[in-house]
């Protein structure tokens, strides 16, 4: 037997950044989880002290190693792993080998799950470990470049562990190797290159975001007095081209080839010139654009690696055959933001081209994939995927099937929401299939260790989630709430008679009709959510860790609220359509407070997570409450009189003092919170 103890030394003869960096997260590991005593708090120094002497004679003598050794024969990224009596051997060929081999030791026998830290799974294990003399083969990835988007990130910009931006990174990109991946776009715009040093630093590949070519800064950023023009400014844009690519050379990089706009948009909307008005010319001109950037890649980087997004209308132009692309660049298609493999929404341009691999397509192909998505519209962000694990697993086992396992890149934002699901695709690209049952059940064991009451909840989660469509993925997240209430108090203050922002959902209909399908929506989601939150509050009470109540209970009480919330914003505009202007004010008054509710659920975070959600930017529930708010007071500038006295005389004054004007007002005038107090009970 190999006893692996505190003690148990790490020898290598690889002295990298990426090795050095997992040796010290196995030290740490082993210093954590190999222990009986609690060495921290006020007793640190002691306790500390105390558990070396005792180590120190009770394993004196039990001198033994974990061995790291080259392997050029073993291949990339692979790694074998021998215990014997006396050591364990790791053999690897490259760095991320023996990353992927000293993680293997931490999760295999020291029962670190990949999510530890984000789902409070911590277990002592006592002071050592034995193992049986064994050897380990690594397991094979059927994704070979596989990783993460960390898109979106606006919680890390804010929330930091131990107030350290670089610690706070450094746990994200160990959970991913912990995945079992190997590739990241390490944030987003700015973020991204201040990350880029530290994703190397700890084995990882670098890839760009789908707008920004070869991950150059944007142009608009760089040139703030320059138009976006590439025929008017070639030289501007291809420095910039160049000088990311400088940047980048000592770097594992996939170089992305692409020409979009200046952000998240088709270049052509931006571009004052005129001259790309047809498919074929913005195909022609984005073939002509990536052969340049390649070029620059060639120049300075010995067999480079490409790939392109085929994402939004990239893929339509595509589609058409309008892009001339070179057979070996990896072909990268994205699904809807909702986990279907069909080109996106954007406003209210729906078409849903397939954008699954073409299994005809010899030339390498992968997918850019969503758990986490921001449309403005109907996405999830701070919650968790609105759509099943059974339609996950089968449109990434037809994407393997359709040659689509060169390049897998999942948008996992801020990690923390997203835990589930990441789970469940880290499975998928080592080639195992799963269901609702199979991998709920799997989670629930390892981070909650609950019965099938835990594992439950999760597998009714999509069913309970707002369908606001026919198709299959059209569940909604809680954007779908927190923009549309937003977009039709913007309306509805402007008197507008309909909201071209909503077309997409409910067709060219008028306002009213536009909010009445929104309500039904919620109306129709509401009481699922309730019932599915308030189960999972009975098996939260069961267990252990607060994990469970911080993820999915949460999250369900979050959309419940905003269901709720929502519902009753709707019924508010029709009760002020129809002129009912102080029900009307009430009702948005409730609506007002219930979004409140949620804000506060979604923030109430202690410990460690403490002001997590606090940069709630993109969902923003806090500013849809402000909003309903807004819209309260709107509906009584129209209601009430000039000088904001009636309601107040009509609400306060006894029926015999209402039209006795001696003394116009006997208070100082009251706030809409106010009034909406006073009125509450009656309306």
């Amino acid at each position: 037997m190999f006893v692996l103890h505190r003690r148990t030394k790490i020898v290598s003869e690889v002295h990298t950044k990426p090795v050095e960096n997992a040796i010290a997260i196995l030290q740490r590991d082993m210093n954590v989880y190999l222990r009986r005593k609690d060495v921290y708090g006020p007793m640190y120094e002691m306790n500390k002290k105390m558990q070396e002497r005792e180590d120190q004679q009770e394993f004196k003598g039990k001198n033994n190693e974990i061995q790291l050794v080259y392997n050029q024969e073993l291949a990339e990224e692979a790694y074998r792993l021998t215990v014997e009596t006396e050591r364990i051997l790791i053999e690897a060929a490259d760095d991320l080998g023996f990353v992927y081999g000293l993680l293997f030791i931490s999760s295999e026998f020291l029962k670190v799950s990949p999510f530890w830290y984000w789902m409070e799974n911590t277990q002592k294990l006592g002071k050592y470990v034995e193992l049986e003399e064994k050897v380990y083969e690594s397991p094979k990835p059927v994704v070979r470049f596989r990783g993460w988007f960390f898109n979106d990130e606006v919680l890390f910009m804010k929330w930091h562990i131990d107030d350290d931006h670089d610690t706070t990174w450094k746990m994200a990109f160990e959970t991913l190797l912990r995945c079992g991946g190997n590739m990241a776009i390490p944030g987003t715009d700015k973020e991204a290159r201040c990350n880029w040093k530290l994703a190397a630093e700890m084995g990882l590949w670098i890839t760009h975001h789908h707008a920004e070519p070869l991950g150059a800064e944007m142009f608009i950023r760089a040139y703030p007095n320059e138009e976006p023009n590439y025929l008017e400014n070639t030289a501007l844009f291809e420095k910039l081209w160049e000088d990311a690519v400088i940047e980048q050379k000592d770097y594992k990089v996939i170089w992305n080839l692409c020409f979009r706009g200046q952000g998240d948009a088709p270049f052509w909307a931006s571009d004052t010139s005129g001259q790309f008005n047809t498919p074929e010319k913005r195909g022609a001109l984005i073939s002509q654009v990536v052969r340049k950037q390649s070029e620059f890649v060639k120049k300075y980087v010995k067999d480079p690696i490409f790939c392109t997004n085929l994402y939004g209308e990239i893929m339509e132009l595509y589609k058409e055959g309008c892009l001339d692309l070179d057979p070996n660049v990896i072909k990268v298609r994205a699904d809807n933001g909702y986990a279907k493999m069909v080109t996106r929404r954007r406003d209210n341009h729906t078409v849903r081209v397939s954008s699954m691999p073409d299994p005809e397509d010899k030339s390498p192909q992968g997918i850019y994939y969503h758990v986490s998505f921001y449309d403005l519209q109907a996405a999830n962000h701070i919650t968790m995927l609105p759509n099943s694990v059974n339609f996950v697993d089968n449109e990434l086992a037809n994407v393997l099937a359709n040659g689509g396992n060169d390049f897998w890149v999942i948008n996992c934002s801020n990690v923390r929401p997203h835990v589930y699901f990441l789970d469940a695709i880290r499975k998928i690209w080592f080639g195992q299939r799963i269901s609702d049952e199979s991998h709920s059940q799997a989670f629930a064991d390892e981070y909650y260790k609950a019965g099938v009451e835990a594992a439950k909840c999760y597998q009714a989660y999509s069913a309970a989630m707002p369908k606001y469509g026919p198709e299959e993925d059209q569940h909604a997240g809680e954007q779908f709430y927190t923009e549309n209430v937003r977009i039709i108090a913007h309306h509805m203050m402007l008197g507008n008679k309909k909201a071209d922002e909503l077309v997409w959902l409910t067709g060219n209909v008028p306002l009213r009709r536009q909010v009445k399908k929104i309500m039904d929506i919620c109306s129709e989601a509401e009481p699922k959510l309730k019932a599915l939150y308030e189960q999972c509050k009975e098996v939260g009470k069961s267990l252990r860790t607060t994990a469970f109540s911080d993820q999915i209970e949460k999250d369900l009480g979050v959309h419940w609220r905003m269901a709720k919330g929502t519902h009753i914003f709707c019924e508010a505009y029709e009760e002020f359509r129809n002129k009912n202007y102080k029900k009307a004010f009430v009702r948005m008054g409730d609506s007002w407070q219930i979004f409140k509710e949620a804000d506060e659920l979604l923030q109430k975070d202690d410990g460690k997570w403490k002001n997590y959600y606090g940069n709630d930017c993109l969902a923003d529930i806090k500013h849809t409450a402000y909003m309903a708010k807004k819209a309260m007071g709107y509906i009584r500038e129209v209601g009430d009189n000039v000088r904001h006295d009636q309601w107040y005389r009509d609400e306060i004054y006894a029926p015999e003092d209402q039209k006795v004007f001696l003394l116009l007002v006997t208070d100082r005038h009251m706030t809409d919170k106010q009034l909406y107090e006073a009125m509450k009970s009656k309306y």
